[in-house]
């Protein structure tokens, strides 16, 4: 059974550019990856009470981290018998994606890519280069590279997985200091003109203007008025 190789692609810039400007093969796959999600989350201190109340704020890009081996005294598909090369030809085209690409002013948008278990559009966000085998003259042989990519996704594409204007029961949300009817509507429904459902199912909420921090709100679901929609 042919090895399916691990390879870095390259993607175009722009709306229009879809496809790979430049693909890199790694040298051996690696033997292992992790991948790591996070959400920040807001403590928001209410007197009187042991612990704070705790209030999803936004979530975090996926990582993905990795260590790629390149060796260049052993045989393989780019070794040629008898010449041994340095081993920053390989590793110094993975080095430079975390570098600032000329046409663009930030590092390219990249898809690591292992057949058909992973697929992870990212930014490079870090390279750590460790070189632990040496000719007599010093030249680099052998690297192990650390690798970082952090998850690339449009605000587009967010929205489209999270189908926030879907919502089909009632949440709840507290108040967090500064925040408005307006400002909650526009993140939990996407139109800030839904504030009126959100101040009907809080009849108590006094002042519309001044939201009292740590205040529990009823977020009511899209379809829970006549007609299917919540009215502006």
């Amino acid at each position: 059974m042919l090895l399916t190789k691990a390879k870095i692609e390259v993607l175009n810039e722009g709306a229009a550019g879809r496809g790979v400007r430049e693909s890199i093969d790694v040298q051996f796959n690696p033997t292992e990856y992790t991948l790591t999600k996070g959400a920040q989350i807001a403590e928001i201190a209410i007197p009187g009470i042991d612990s704070p109340i705790l209030q999803f704020v936004a979530g975090q890009n996926e990582k993905l981290t990795l260590d790629l081996f390149f060796d260049t005294t052993l045989p393989d598909d780019t070794h040629t018998a008898g010449v041994v090369k340095p081993v920053t030809d390989h590793t110094k085209r993975v080095y430079q994606l975390v570098k600032i690409h000329a046409a663009t002013h930030a590092p390219p948008k990249v898809r690591f890519l292992w057949g058909q278990g992973l697929s992870f559009v990212a930014i490079v966000e870090s390279v750590t280069q460790k070189f632990t085998l040496f000719d007599a003259d010093g030249v680099p042989l052998r690297a192990t590279l650390s690798v970082t990519f952090r998850e690339y996704k449009t605000l587009q594409e967010q929205l489209k997985e999270l189908n926030l204007q879907s919502a089909d029961h009632t949440k709840r949300h507290i108040v967090v200091q500064g925040e408005t009817l307006a400002g909650i509507a526009a993140r939990e429904y996407g139109d800030p003109a839904k504030w009126r459902a959100i101040a009907d199912a809080n009849p108590k909420l006094g002042d519309l203007r001044r939201l009292a921090p740590g205040r529990e709100l009823a977020l009511p679901p899209l379809e829970s008025t006549p007609g299917g929609r919540i009215p502006s």
